[in-house]
This record gives structure tokens, C-alpha cells and sequence, in this order.
């Protein structure tokens, strides 16, 4: 059924998805058509029941059907869907968003991700009188024209980082520096320092599988954009209260001068936002003079959404639970991993997790991460799949755990994941051979 499901979509749908990340080209065979969740569980349109390990891609961090999530959404929508006016719901996730972030003086509520990287960015330029940005290779920002230059994500997947369409004059303010290399980065600055007008990371990886910055790459980034007049804009999309209470710049000790964020601040709903100190944020139209708008921004069941998700991240040992679940989760794929044969390097940062199938040691930036073995991914991919544990069906993808991931469901994941390695393991020494 889900073969004619998919022929289905396909009819009327590019590739039968609406998002490239949801496609199965990497893995193969037809992409899951999933009717519903509850808790750490999907179930899909042929009743069957799976272990989620991608969280909708990261908001579901409070679990699929959270009552109170649900609750406050019934409640909102009851009163009407959209306004296109103001309403004390956007007053109050942004007042939750600085209260959790000091970073963040004041925040502008958008629809999604891309929107409000683009949006940062726009500010950045406005703010320093400069058109230069650097990002990073891997790194994946959002489908913006500038932004589309060695990305991560499906453009990885997908085997075009830098995209058709894309116009040359778009992309030529975009240079590309390693992630996790200190060196290339003082470099680039040194060359070009005074011309950058921002320089946007994703503080951890979470587009080319999870990586974690290494000790002083991000502090290096930090003191040259203060040392060139550049601003800092830290993409905590994925890494925003999933990584830790106030993200991944709290978890590091550093202050971005500007922050995007997304997912988990809707809990499922569309959402996005970015914000910094209010100098920079008052810039914006109406209170100055750069342009941003969207007719759906803070639009009342998302901002309903994000609210009752960060009141549920507040229950006592929340952030701890996840992290231990985690933890136990990719201490025991290394096991079986290591009782298998197979090459394989994974690591953690609280909510999120990577699989890589490499030789090559740990995997710190985006040549690593594509080195990685393919065949063998998608061996285990499908192993795991058939044992009803729904991972993301690409190797360049974050994987995420939630708060209604318990020990049992850990142990599930775990032994299916014994025979799993198997397979990849063959996958592994065919490609070898």
C-alpha cells in the first residue's frame, strides 16, 4: 500500500514529497505515509507501529500528541485560526524566548526556519553596511538563494549543495569556510575580515549528521567577528532549548549577536524567529528601516504550540532524562557496532544524535561526513525500518530523541540495532572489496 500511496503523490507532488528531506532516494524503496503519533511512537497508514527517532525533524521534543501541547492548540483555535493582528500569545512566547536566551533583548515571530535566517541576515548587512557573509561548509541555513552554497540537509542528500537557480549574483557574497577549523576561519577573516557583515554556524552541526563544534572553534569565530566589526549569528534551529535550557549558546558559554530559531519554539506547528540585542532588532520595519513582514507570522496556534512545549521542557530533570536516554542509546550502538566489525563513529549533545559508518575516526566537518559509507547507512536504515525503528532516511541527518523516549524504548532500539549492524557490515566490506 505504500508503494501506491507514494505513485499516488507523485502524480501531483514533485518526487511525491513536499520537503526533499522526507524522500527515501538515499535509503530506497517508497518514503513511510505515517496517520498519526503519541508519545515516541508513529503508527502509519497501515497500522503499523514504529519507535521515532526523527521528532517531525526536531519540534516534537515534548513527544507526538503532548495532551497539553494539544489542549492549548483546541483551546486557541477555538477562538478563531488568524487574525493578521496582534495578539498576546506573540507577547508571550517572545517574552519566554528572552527570558530563556539573554541574547535575545527582542525577537521578530516568522513562519519558518529559512524565512528567519534569510531575515537575520538582511538585518546583519543593514546593522554593519557590509554584503559579505561566511558560512559553512555542510552547514544548512534554509533554502534562501545566498545561503544554498555547500549545504547540508536534503541539498546534501540530494547531491546538490549548491542549487540550480540559484544566481551567480546571489551566491557571490557567500564564502564557504570549513566548520570545526579554527585556522581556515582566521584565515578568511584575516583576507577579507572588514567585508563580512555576519558570519551564520550552526553551533552544533545537525545538517550533515550531528557534529559537535570542536574545544575553541566557535570562541575563535566569536573573537574575529568582534575583532572585524562582524556579527555573530549562532542558527539554532535545531539546536534551540533541545540541546539544553538556552540552547547551544548556553551550552558553550558564548553570545551570539544574533540568534534564529525554530522548530521546538512551535512544538509541530509552522514557526520560526530570530531576535538579538534590541539595538539591532529596532532596525526593523516598522521601528526602522528594514524591511521584514509575513502575513501568517505568529500565527495563533503556533504561538500556542511553542508555549506549551517550553512549559513542558520545565518539568525538574527534563533536560537530565534526555540526556541520559541519549547517552544510553549511542553507548550502545558503539557496542554493537564494535561487536559487528563494522566502522562506525556516533555522538550526542542531549536531544540530538549522529550515525556515521566511517574508517576515518570521528567526523568533524563536511568532508568527513560525506566520506562516510552510504551502502552501509542504508543497509541499516532498512534492518531497522523492518523492526519498526523509524530513523531518518538519509546518513546526513541529525536523528532526535524526546521526553517520552523511556529505558524500554532505548532497549527495543538497541536490539534491533544488534542485527542491523550486521547488514551493514556486509554493506560495509562489499564496499571495501
Amino acid at each position: 500500500m505504500t508503494e501506491a500511496r507514494y505513485a499516488a503523490a507523485c502524480r501531483r507532488i514533485p518526487g511525491g514529497v513536499n520537503s526533499p528531506v522526507r524522500a527515501f532516494g538515499a535509503v530506497g524503496g517508497a518514503p513511510v505515509f505515517f496517520e498519526r503519533g503519541a508519545g515516541a511512537h508513529l503508527y502509519d497508514a497501515d497500522g503499523r507501529e514504529y519507535l521515532d527517532y526523527v521528532g517531525a525533524w526536531g519540534p516534537m521534543i515534548a513527544g507526538h500528541a503532548h495532551p497539553e501541547v494539544l489542549r492549548r492548540v483546541r483551546e486557541t483555535v477555538d477562538r478563531g485560526l488568524c487574525f493578521g493582528a496582534p495578539h498576546e500569545l506573540e507577547t508571550e512566547l517572545a517574552e519566554q524566548l528572552c527570558a530563556r536566551m539573554p541574547a535575545l533583548e527582542k525577537v521578530r515571530l516568522v513562519s519558518s526556519g529559512t524565512e528567519a535566517a534569510m531575515s537575520a541576515l538582511r538585518l546583519a548587512r543593514a546593522a554593519t553596511g557590509r554584503d559579505r557573509i561566511l558560512k559553512f561548509a555542510g552547514c544548512y541555513h534554509g533554502h534562501a538563494d545566498a545561503l544554498l552554497v555547500a549545504a547540508g540537509s536534503g541539498a546534501l542528500t540530494c547531491g546538490v549543495p549548491t542549487s540550480p537557480g540559484v544566481p551567480a549574483g546571489a551566491a557571490a557574497d557567500t564564502e564557504v569556510a570549513r566548520y570545526n577549523d579554527a585556522a581556515d576561519v582566521e584565515a578568511r577573516f584575516a583576507a577579507r575580515g572588514r567585508e563580512f557583515a555576519a558570519a551564520i554556524v550552526e553551533p552544533v552541526a545537525g545538517n550533515m549528521g550531528c557534529i559537535l563544534p570542536q574545544p575553541g572553534f566557535l570562541e575563535t569565530l566569536r573573537a574575529l567577528c568582534d575583532q572585524h566589526g562582524a556579527l555573530l549569528v549562532f542558527d539554532e534551529v535545531m539546536t534551540g532549548f533541545r540541546v539544553g535550557p538556552g540552547g547551544a549558546q548556553e551550552r558553550y558559554g558564548l553570545r551570539p549577536d544574533l540568534t534564529v530559531l525554530g522548530k521546538v519554539i512551535g512544538g509541530g506547528m509552522p514557526v520560526g524567529a530570530f531576535g538579538g540585542r534590541a539595538e539591532l532588532m529596532d532596525r526593523l520595519a516598522p521601528a526602522g528601516p528594514v524591511y521584514q513582514a509575513g502575513t501568517l507570522s505568529g500565527h495563533p496556534a503556533a504561538m500556542a504550540a511553542g508555549l506549551a512545549t517550553l512549559a513542558a521542557l520545565d518539568a525538574p530533570g527534563f533536560y537530565d532524562r534526555l540526556g541520559e536516554r541519549a547517552a544510553q542509546l549511542t553507548a550502545g550502538l558503539r557496542a554493537h557496532a564494535a561487536a559487528a566489525g563494522v566502522g562506525f563513529e556516533t555522538v550526542e549533545a542531549t536531544g540530538m544524535f549522529g550515525l556515521f559508518f566511517t574508517d576515518r575516526g570521528p567526523v568533524r566537518d563536511y568532508e568527513d561526513a560525506r566520506a562516510c559509507s552510504a551502502e552501509a547507512y542504508r543497509a541499516f536504515f532498512r534492518r531497522m525500518l523492518e523492526a519498526g525503528v523509524y530513523l531518518a532516511p538519509s546518513p546526513y541527518e541529525a536523528g532526535f530523541l524526546s521526553g517520552a523516549h523511556d529505558a524500554g524504548d532505548i532497549e527495543r532500539t538497541l536490539a534491533a540495532a544488534e542485527a542491523a549492524f550486521a547488514a551493514a557490515a556486509a554493506a560495509q566490506r562489499a564496499c571495501r572489496a
